[in-house]
């Protein structure tokens, strides 16, 4: 299938921050843009990534059986390697240009994409931190969180705690009960706001890569579907990894990059510079 003209078009039609907007960005590492996409397009891609997710999943357990991280969501990756039609939302210079200007960098490199479909009656995503997963050598990281319908707080959006970023106490906590429990009461003791907000039909959040924050149960009959993006500088630096989980996602996602150079492999396009 061929993605419609205009659809291309809307997807390399930049969309211009104001400088409030950045500046809440800078100041909470988290924001929701409205109105990225049009609705037509946005139905378009719910149709096309739902079935590249049934392609593509191999979970088949029960619920009530998985893990509270396989209760959350499932997870599928790198779509756009085998979907050429998803691989125009992937690669949209419209959404990397908005990455770019709220990173404050001149361009936006792909770090990786995922699906994270929230089954009906799927449970809490936990309270984390994705950079803890990350061997990236600085903070201009950035995830575009693309809900593919109108998000509910009873389908469990993705909610916030604003400025959490400044929080060091649980960046070491990989995805799980203990990171629910353990910045959960953290997080209870400081003064950053939890931001939970529905998302309209086209509206687009971005979060850095310390900001901390979760999403809650899809209590629905529905699908919450999700497409993410996630984005690091186009001049990020591949660092000695600190745990497991970062020196599985050196080779997983930046495979070849060496540590202390500029990661720059086939998998890991400039998507946007304005070089």
């Amino acid at each position: 299938m061929l993605v419609p003209a205009h659809i291309k078009e809307e997807l390399s039609t930049f969309v211009e921050l104001t400088p409030e907007q950045i500046a809440f960005y800078d100041t909470n590492r988290y924001i929701k843009v409205k109105q990225v996409l049009s609705s037509e397009t946005l139905q378009f891609f719910n149709e096309q990534i739902s079935q590249q997710v049934a392609q593509m999943n191999t979970e088949h357990t029960a619920l009530e059986d998985r893990t509270t991280y396989g209760k959350a969501f499932l997870q599928l990756f790198n779509l756009w390697l085998e979907n050429d039609v998803v691989k125009e939302l992937v690669f949209s210079t419209r959404i990397a240009k908005i990455a770019a200007d709220l990173m404050q960098t001149s361009g936006a490199r792909l770090y990786h994409d995922q699906a994270l479909f929230k089954e009906a009656g799927g449970g809490i995503t936990p309270w984390h931190a994705d950079q803890y997963y990350w061997p990236l050598s600085s903070d201009k990281t950035i995830t575009a969180w693309i809900p593919l319908q109108a998000t509910p707080l009873e389908m469990g959006p993705l909610e916030f705690s604003a400025g959490s970023h400044r929080l060091v106490e649980g960046r070491e906590l990989a995805i799980g009960d203990e990171s629910e429990a353990i910045i959960q009461k953290k997080l209870r003791v400081t003064d950053f706001e939890h931001v939970i907000e529905a998302f309209d039909a086209g509206e687009i959040s971005f979060h850095s890569g310390w900001v901390f924050h979760r999403a809650g149960a899809n209590t629905t009959n529905e699908m919450r579907k999700v497409m993410t993006v996630i984005y690091m500088d186009e001049n990020m630096i591949l660092k000695q990894p600190e745990n497991k989980n970062q020196e599985t996602d050196w080779h997983k996602w930046c495979p070849g990059a060496e540590v202390g150079r500029e990661i720059d492999t086939p998998l890991n396009p400039i998507l946007y510079s304005s070089k």
